[in-house]
């Protein structure tokens, strides 16, 4: 059922993605933020409980919806119901067509139309940065929108599916991945609401995001590995995920640039999708050789290879428990 759900979900979602911004994300965004006016006092204890509360009452009526549907309609509806949020909560297509623009223009020559592209992606850039910077640029927050928005969602839907949960845990990686997004002010500016929380609500939002993220990070780092170069890119996760001022975030580059022997970090690093994200002007680069269209080829490939790898994971354990 769960990979059936999950299947479908990824199907549809590369027919007719749905927009940043979408219907549900302003609903939860408006939840979020009449907790955060009415709960924020300050103080760590009530940070905790508008962060549990923001994410754990979307959560709950997510579970108690699915087990009634499975007591009530059987598991038919109760696929629908995961899929749907799976639906939701997927974000293949959010920053494909990004990339898939970028790697256009720059195959053509028109590296000015490639930084204008980029820039409207990520924001403020240096727009007099070489060809290989864009290249480096665009496999950087493509690895990170990819994790995020694909294997991370994937990661903690299959290990909640499978302890009867139904699509919850989708929910609570796409949610947390919200808040950190609205409620952490970073260096490279304030979240959309992170002006307006205390210095214990963005804490605690940064930390709890720390939680949820650290293995789907490390899930989708082994995946790269395992799709790409294993040993180069264990060898740089264990050597360079320090470099990067997100430990998360570092584990995942670290192997992208191992998997496909490519050097990123160096200056003028963000993160992707106008997510959580920490930054750092100047990051120590990993080895591997410097960022050109090839790899921009490779990027796709070993995306495209990680999420076959997962289907066939998931497909094999869905077989494993029918027979079982």
């Amino acid at each position: 059922m769960s990979f059936l759900a999950l299947l479908f979900a990824l199907l549809l979602e590369q027919v007719r993605p749905l927009a940043s911004g979408h219907g549900l994300e302003k609903v939860f965004g408006w939840w979020a933020d009449w907790l955060r006016q009415t709960l924020d006092a300050g103080d760590a204890r009530h940070a905790w409980t508008t962060w549990g509360l923001a994410v754990g009452l979307p959560c709950l009526l997510a579970v108690l919806v699915h087990w009634a549907l499975l007591w009530w309609a059987g598991w038919f509806f109760a696929m629908l119901w995961s899929f749907a949020v799976l639906y939701a909560t997927l974000g293949f297509r959010r920053f494909s067509h990004h990339f898939t623009g970028i790697r256009d223009a720059l195959s053509t020559g028109d590296d000015e139309l490639a930084r204008e592209l980029l820039r409207q992606w990520q924001g403020e850039l240096d727009l007099d940065m070489p060809r290989s910077d864009i290249v480096r640029h665009v496999i950087e927050h493509s690895s990170v929108a990819a994790h995020r928005h694909v294997f991370g969602v994937i990661t903690w839907f299959s290990v909640l599916a499978a302890l009867g949960l139904g699509p919850v845990g989708a929910l609570v990686f796409r949610l947390s991945a919200m808040l950190s997004k609205d409620w952490v002010a970073t260096p490279a500016g304030m979240g959309e609401d992170a002006a307006h929380c205390s210095p214990a609500l963005q804490s605690v939002t940064a930390y709890a995001w720390d939680r949820v993220d650290w293995v789907p990070a490390r899930l989708t780092a082994l995946s790269y590995a395992v799709v790409g170069n294993f040993e180069d890119a264990v060898d740089a996760w264990r050597q360079d995920a320090a470099h990067f001022p997100h430990p998360n975030d570092g584990v995942v580059l670290a192997a992208t640039a191992g998997a496909i022997n490519v050097r990123l970090g160096g200056s003028g690093l963000r993160q992707s999708l106008n997510d959580t994200v920490d930054t750092d002007p100047v990051v120590e680069p990993t080895s591997g050789r410097p960022a050109d269209l090839a790899h921009l080829r490779s990027m796709v490939g070993l995306v495209w290879r990680a999420v076959v790898m997962w289907m066939v994971l998931l497909a094999l354990m869905t077989l494993a428990r029918l027979l079982g």
